[in-house]
């Protein structure tokens, strides 16, 4: 089993700048998912990705996380960690040396840009901060979704369709086979694309189903 962890990131602000949150979504190889996401006050968009990037670092390390691949929907954001673009705004400059010292404890970090829909649970619990339902660090998680009803017997009903479900996990697996392809496992393990399915699954109520 591989020892490293994946981390799914992501940073919110309705208005831009406007009311702000960050998520952070922790898989560690053979531990329960840990996810945290709060408000910041009004902030930039930038400045959320940032907070989600430092906040998820520290959460890492408090965990004992040695190893850890980041994925986040904020191109600028990882460009600058990789040194590809230059941090001119002052506003971002102290998340920045921030991320960067916080880097430093781990064995390895690689960030990784991925597209937003590869990013979807870590969007979801932070729109859910913003509507008043944060995850604070070393609180139970809350369930991702309310239960489905049950229909008398025994079973739950299915969506009015799986094909939006099926077209998010088809382009999940081609993206991941487009970069395998392309890149081999450098920058996206297998134990990502596995978290993303999951995560597509069950926000679709795809798991709460059982077999006939």
């Amino acid at each position: 089993m591989s020892d490293t962890a994946t981390m799914h990131i992501d940073g919110a602000s309705r208005g831009n700048p406007g009311a702000a949150a960050y998520a952070v979504v922790l898989a560690r190889p053979g531990l329960p998912v840990v996810e945290e996401a709060d408000t910041i006050g009004t902030a930039s968009n930038n400045v959320a990705e940032y907070t989600a990037l430092v906040e998820g670092l520290g959460l890492a390390a408090e965990l004992g996380v040695k190893k850890l691949q980041v994925f986040s929907d904020s191109e600028l954001m990882v460009k600058q960690m990789a040194g590809a673009y230059k941090v001119k705004n002052e506003d971002l400059r102290t998340l920045y040396e921030e991320a960067c010292r916080l880097r430093k404890q781990f064995e390895s970090v690689t960030i990784t840009h991925v597209r937003r829909e590869q990013n979807k649970r870590a969007d979801a619990i932070g729109n859910e901060a913003l509507d008043g339902r944060p995850r604070k660090r070393g609180q139970s998680p809350l369930p991702a979704h309310s239960p489905l009803p049950d229909d008398g017997a025994g079973t739950r009903p299915s969506p009015a369709s799986d094909a939006p479900v099926r077209a998010d996990a088809v382009q999940c697996l081609t993206d991941a086979a487009n970069h395998w392809a392309a890149k081999g496992l450098k920058g996206l393990p297998p134990e990502a694309v596995w978290e993303q399915l999951w995560s597509l699954l069950e926000e679709a109520g795809v798991l709460k189903k059982k077999a006939k």
